[in-house]
């Protein structure tokens, strides 16, 4: 992975701006900071701002974790062209695609986990997120996750910061949504931004050229191409964003 604002590689955001770019970014961890209680998780007041700017000088979608109408409620007042909901299975209001199992999974998952402290369950209604940060034992405790997940039928684990994510093992993946914002907006290239491991399902996706990953946080092991250092820098790819694509309309 290399730095993204290193010295060498800055004619690359340039070069991506002045292109049919469509930006997409991840929300928790990607746009807002992470919190000890996920529905706390906010933006702060200058990415709101900046991202407020992108979105009216590029075409900009959100793919989150979060269900789609939790994730719309902390977006609103920002001109996106498209949130997408539960790790890119829920595109749009009213396709209840998988529900009924991921509505399953659910009581087993309760019944298995019960004796657990420290574990919260939540319902994303087409996905499940299993959060073990206050958990004295946390290995101990993502082991006993991991095998009540075996009990599941038709399920996809995806881990993550402290949480384990259940998801429809024939959902749409956020690579997949991805592909289908960038080709329902006729963009030819995309920079995406995410930090966990439900965004390597997009930097995996084999478009040299035309796709500029970039995680949050270097990983040795991530398939993303760039890094930026912490959460707080996504301001500074937004600001210059903005700016490149705001000297490029000044020309026009």
């Amino acid at each position: 992975m290399t730095y993204l604002f290193a010295r060498a590689k800055q004619h690359l955001l340039e070069s991506f701006a002045w292109s049919n770019v469509l930006l997409a970014f991840d929300y928790d961890g990607t746009l807002a900071p992470l919190t000890s209680v996920p529905a706390q998780a906010a933006m702060r007041v200058s990415t709101q701002r900046l991202l407020g700017r992108a979105s009216k000088l590029y075409p900009c979608v959100v793919i989150s974790g979060r269900a789609r109408a939790d994730a719309l409620d902390r977006l609103r007042g920002i001109e996106l062209c498209e949130v997408v909901g539960n790790h890119g299975a829920e595109r749009l209001p009213g396709r209840p695609v998988g529900r009924r199992r991921v509505q399953r999974w659910l009581p087993v998952l309760k019944k298995r986990l019960a004796a657990r402290q420290g574990v919260m369950i939540e319902d994303k209604g087409l996905s499940v997120a299993v959060h073990y940060r206050h958990a004295r034992e946390r290995s101990e405790t993502r082991r006993a996750i991991l095998a009540a997940a075996r009990s599941l039928h038709g399920v996809r684990i995806v881990g993550g910061k402290l949480v384990v994510n259940f998801v429809a093992l024939d959902a749409p993946h956020k690579g997949v949504a991805l592909e289908r914002q960038r080709s329902h907006f006729a963009c030819d290239t995309v920079i995406y931004v995410g930090d966990d491991e439900t965004d390597e399902d997009v930097f995996q996706l084999d478009r040299p050229g035309s796709l500029l990953s970039i995680r949050v946080g270097q990983k040795r092991t991530s398939a993303a191409s760039y890094y930026i250092r912490n959460q707080a820098e996504i301001d500074k790819l937004l600001r210059i964003l903005v700016a490149l694509r705001g000297r490029e309309h000044r020309h026009d």
